[in-house]
């Protein structure tokens, strides 16, 4: 069906925005059927329905001629659960209706309110905003309701699982009884039903999960690994994929930060989205995606909800999904207006049966796979090394002046292996990792514990993940306190403050003089300290038994919940959740 019964001003802006025909949430709302009337509309996340519900309030908002009134009061209103969905909301709305010469006002958190409290009062037709921010406006009297003609709850379930129940409320408490409610939502959950009941009139329901491409344009993986591998995993597969633009999920913000740090050291373009960054530092970091300055980006659930890349192609769940809608929303963010994407979950051994559940819950079949391989990753790079040298390219004078002087110093063949050289010395190293076979990871264990490690001594170091504690620098660290070598130093565990390594006895003397004497010499980080422990299990035992933290304890940490309470004596600092 095309957009001809659309009024120019929007059938003109979709021509020359490339839409030819409405997706099947677009053709849905614009159907006799629902004209006019209160719509709750379950679409997958990426379907277009930001588009379709610029088109469902479009007959409310436009007169004959496809004009708008003087901007006074807002006409419509749309909420959304985030800053980056309502600013993503509020874009394409301003290209939809900028032939009709409609004002938009966005109202977010983490932006100048007096701004937007001015941009209301010039008077704006349609407003696009958080419901906090939203609330504060109406509260302050900066924002009249009072002749809408039309509300917009685009993600529903996510905006009263994140506890915008009252906020919602409040907002539309304040509207006029004969205003159209329209309520998108990927999932109709319970509280979803009440809201509808509540605050709309006769509603038609539309459902295009099952018709609209649904997972069509998005292949699943699910890699399974070791636990203590999944950062090498991440590894391989950005390397294997070399996607345009990949996005990571983690659970928590303090993993975020770890992962971060981590791809960075490593040589990553990458930028990191947590609920940590404040907007200017959110907006820096998806314009430097946009600008293609980083490829990857590290985010969590909720700070990643309204992102909008086209050049998004990967999305790797590095932490599993909590349920199969939160699986959908994170993959959705690729496989969009047609595009193919893939989405990769990294599954550690244990709770492989739980993803297995998750994934029948949702439909989706996805291929269980090995992470790719070092040899892999080398015969992807050659291909892609080949096909770039090969493509036809643009040069000047200055180019070809260039190229004859180094034809004239060296033979072809010996600048044509620099040029590999220098292409794959910029390119991310990619991970050994275990095989994925029983026999394989029997053998990693009995290496784990080698021989000359039977008996050992526990000593801790006051440095943990709060200091970015990294065994790459922390065993050459102990090595020059300790006099000894790398072999002779066994198994590492890093917690939150410190960490604890394993020294042979037969040695341990020997390491605890040479820790004593370099203490005193400024030059070897005299500052930081190395003493005997009892060993992480021990000292996490004791803490648990009630005697305080004794001077080697690892303790797991709280998950960190949104809007909880914060840690006596840590002001403004969250609660950290289970490591990745």
């Amino acid at each position: 069906m095309p957009f001809s019964t659309l009024p120019s001003v929007l059938a003109d802006a979709l021509a020359e925005r490339g839409f030819a025909a409405p997706t099947a949430v677009q053709a849905a709302v614009l159907t006799a059927e629902a004209e006019g009337r209160d719509l709750i509309v379950s679409a997958q996340t990426g379907s277009g329905k930001t588009v379709a519900f610029g088109l469902a309030f479009a007959a409310d908002l436009l007169d004959a001629d496809g004009g708008l009134p003087r901007a006074q009061a807002p006409l419509a209103l749309v909420i959304a659960p985030t800053r980056e969905l309502a600013l993503q909301v509020s874009r394409e709305l301003m290209w939809l209706y900028a032939k009709a010469g409609a004002r938009i006002a966005t109202c977010v958190g983490g932006m100048d309110a007096s701004k937007e409290r001015r941009a209301l009062n010039g008077g704006a037709h349609i407003v696009v905003g958080t419901p906090g921010r939203l609330r504060d406006h109406l509260e302050r009297g900066a924002l009249d309701l009072s002749a809408l003609k039309a509300a917009v709850l685009d993600e529903a379930d996510e905006m009263l699982d994140m506890g915008f129940r009252e906020d919602l409320e409040e907002i539309l408490d304040a509207t006029p009884g004969e205003r159209r409610t329209l309520l998108f939502s990927a999932t109709m959950p319970k509280p979803i039903v009440a809201l509808a009941r509540r605050y709309q009139r006769d509603a038609l329901r539309l459902s295009t999960v099952g018709e609209d491409r649904g997972h069509g344009d998005i292949t699943y993986q699910a890699v399974t690994v070791s636990p203590a591998e999944i950062e090498a995993a991440v590894v391989n597969l950005l390397r294997f994929h070399e996607a345009e633009t990949a996005i990571l999920f983690c659970a928590t913000r303090d993993n975020v930060r770890r992962l971060h740090a981590m791809l960075q050291e490593r040589g990553f373009a990458v930028v990191a989205l947590s609920g940590e960054h404040s907007q200017s530092e959110r907006n820096h970091a998806l314009q430097a995606l946009r600008d293609r300055r980083a490829r990857v980006c590290v985010a969590t659930d909720v700070a990643a909800r309204g992102i909008d890349l086209p050049s998004l192609s990967l999305v790797i769940h590095v932490e599993i999904p909590r349920d199969a809608e939160t699986l959908q929303h994170r993959s959705g963010r690729t496989g969009r207006a047609g595009n193919k994407g893939t989405a990769v979950l990294i599954v550690p051994y244990p709770r492989r049966k739980r993803v297995e559940s998750m994934l029948r819950g949702a439909r989706i079949n996805a291929a269980w796979i090995d992470a790719p391989t070092p040899e892999a990753i080398r015969a992807q790079d050659r291909e892609r090394l080949l096909a770039a040298l090969l493509a036809p390219v643009e040069v000047d004078e200055e180019d070809r002046a260039i190229a004859e002087r180094l034809l004239a110093e060296r033979a072809p063949a010996d600048i044509a292996a620099a040029l590999v050289r220098a292409h794959r010395a910029s390119m991310p190293q990619p991970e050994e990792m275990i095989e994925n076979t029983p026999e394989a990871r029997r053998a990693a264990q009995q290496e784990r514990h080698r021989a000359g490690f039977e008996d050992v001594v526990w000593f801790r170091i006051d440095i943990g993940r709060r200091q970015n504690a990294d065994p790459r620098w922390l065993l050459p660290l102990l090595c020059r306190r300790g006099h000894i070598t790398r072999n002779e130093v066994g198994a590492i565990r890093i917690g939150a403050d410190e960490t604890h390594f394993q020294v042979p006895r037969a040695i341990a003397g020997k390491f605890t003089a040479a820790v004593a004497r370099t203490a005193r010499d400024e030059d070897e980080q005299a500052d930081v300290r190395i003493e005997p422990s009892e060993g992480p299990r021990m000292a996490a035992r004791g803490q648990r038994e009630g005697r305080g933290r004794p001077p080697g304890g690892q303790h797991r940490p709280k998950p960190f919940r949104p809007g909880g309470p914060k840690r006596k004596g840590a002001p403004g600092k969250p609660r950290k959740g289970k490591p990745a």
